[in-house]
């Protein structure tokens, strides 16, 4: 299963982690974690380039965090875009992926 872990301050979101695999498909044919990879890294690339010192990432295999450093509207529209995006997968893979919001 994919856990995505959020943390807001208010209405701004402040982290994301992406760990684990979808399990839905064979690695390399799962439509659950191609569909996580591309929302997200189309969020990151985004983000950066509307403002590359507002946001920094990690990814590694099977992990992806983001940490935004300074928000703005703007970029905090890119990442509950993204947390939208990724609910709306939820909502049809309930076992394949997971949001939590974390404090």
């Amino acid at each position: 299963m994919i856990k995505v872990k959020v943390k807001k301050d208010g209405n701004y979101v402040r982290f994301i982690s992406i760990t684990g695999h979808a399990n839905y498909d064979d690695y390399g044919k799962d439509i659950v974690c191609a569909a996580v990879s591309s929302i997200s890294i189309t969020s990151v690339n985004l983000a950066l380039k509307l403002d590359e010192k507002k946001v920094s990432y990690k990814d590694e295999k099977g992990y992806l965090e983001i940490n935004i450093l300074k928000t703005d509207d703007t970029i905090n529209k890119v990442f509950l875009n993204m947390i939208d995006m990724l609910k709306e997968l939820e909502k049809d893979y309930k076992k394949n992926i997971k949001i939590t919001n974390i404090k």
